[in-house]
């Protein structure tokens, strides 16, 4: 009989903010473990968290910040000229204003996962991934620090004394050197939910996953990310339920996975 496995699976949500409406995220709750909620800055607004924190609670899902550059315009996914400081103040900021929530609806804080161009910036910036790290730590060195292995922000978060999860992409295409393939690109972003289903079985089984050129790179996987704003993400998601359960990969959020690890 196969090894039983065990990974989180988690969804950036609560990127809704005014009149504007992005994502599933009433069906993409029902379907994840950990939520990487916006903290109004790249999107989300203080009625959107709430509601959102609040659905966590009453759903069993595990809360996590998500902060991103202030970038409304361009969704937090174009690059901010900020100082290490800025970065750190702006993050901190952040992680406060959703944590204001999570104590007001009872639902702890677990996670901090940096979203779009500042994710992608501090896993090859050392000192953006530190900035993220020490805005993390102190609000709460009890956090879990997600971040991808291997990476500069992996890094930054060992040396800031933070529990890291480690991150992988079903829903997204990866270079050579484990980075994401830029969403300017062809084949950025994982449409079919068979495919997407595959992808996340080999992460965790294999520890191993495809890059665009066809090539097989390592990666290590402690929390599996669908996007919530990914027109197929609720599909997605469904398809990678049902092949885990034939695959024998339970399903539970980070601090369980981490401490099943240990």
């Amino acid at each position: 009989m196969a090894e039983r496995a065990a990974v989180d699976l988690n969804s950036d949500l609560g990127e809704s903010f005014g009149a504007y409406s992005i994502g599933e995220d009433q069906d993409v709750l029902r379907l994840i473990t950990s939520a990487n909620i916006a903290c109004g800055a790249h999107a989300g607004d203080p009625r959107v968290m709430d509601a959102t924190v609040r659905a966590c609670r009453e759903l069993g899902v595990a809360v996590g910040a998500h902060p991103g550059f202030p970038d409304r315009v361009g969704f937090g996914r174009r690059t901010i000229d900020a100082s290490p400081h800025e970065v750190e103040t702006d993050v901190l900021y952040q992680i406060g204003a959703l944590g204001a929530f999570a104590v007001a609806n009872g639902a702890p804080l677990q996670h901090v996962k940096a979203h779009g161009a500042l994710y992608n910036l501090a896993v090859i910036k050392p000192a953006v991934a530190a900035a993220i790290a020490r805005a993390v730590a102190r609000y709460d060195p009890n956090l879990i620090f997600v971040a991808p292995a291997g990476s500069a922000l992996e890094h930054a978060g060992t040396e800031a004394g933070l529990t890291v999860a480690r991150e992988a992409f079903a829903d997204r295409g990866y270079n050579p050197d484990g980075t994401l393939v830029s969403r300017s690109l062809p084949g950025a972003v994982i449409a079919d939910a068979r495919a997407a289903a595959d992808r996340a079985v080999r992460m965790v089984k294999e520890h191993s996953v495809e890059t665009a050129d066809g090539g097989l790179i390592s990666i290590e996987v402690d929390t599996i990310c669908v996007h919530g704003d990914n027109p197929h993400a609720v599909e997605i998601l469904r398809a990678i339920h049902s092949a885990f359960r034939e695959k024998r990969i339970t399903l539970t959020n980070i601090r369980n996975v981490l401490g099943g690890r240990d």
